[in-house]
């Protein structure tokens, strides 16, 4: 069975999310909740050098993430994103929509 660890740090101005193992339908309600949840009010950086696998519904979730953070004026960042990670998103055809970071100094700069 898949699994998803998400551990999570506390930045300046964002929420730091580390995910390892799978994003996928089976795995993606606490990795929802916090992401819904926290963008309202903060930058969110996904660090997803671990993921091993994400389908069309972890997809979903960081898309509608990157919506959210849009309509408060914060911003969700992915750092980092594996090989697999970057494959699913390139599929998807939104690789270009989101803010892609190599580390958490880059969030410093955004108001």
């Amino acid at each position: 069975m898949d699994q998803l660890t998400i551990n999570e740090k506390v930045g300046g101005n964002y929420q730091l999310y580390e995910l390892f193992g799978a994003v996928n339908a089976y795995t993606l309600a606490e990795f929802q909740e916090k992401v819904y949840t926290n963008i309202v009010d903060s930058h969110i950086v996904l660090d997803m050098s671990q993921v091993t696998a994400i389908d069309s519904a972890g997809v979903g979730v960081i898309l509608a993430g990157h919506n959210d953070g849009e309509e408060n004026g914060t911003k969700l960042f992915i750092m980092n994103p594996s090989e697999a990670a970057r494959h699913a998103l390139e599929r998807t055809g939104f690789l270009d929509t989101f803010n892609i970071i190599h580390a958490v100094t880059e969030v410093s700069d955004v108001s």
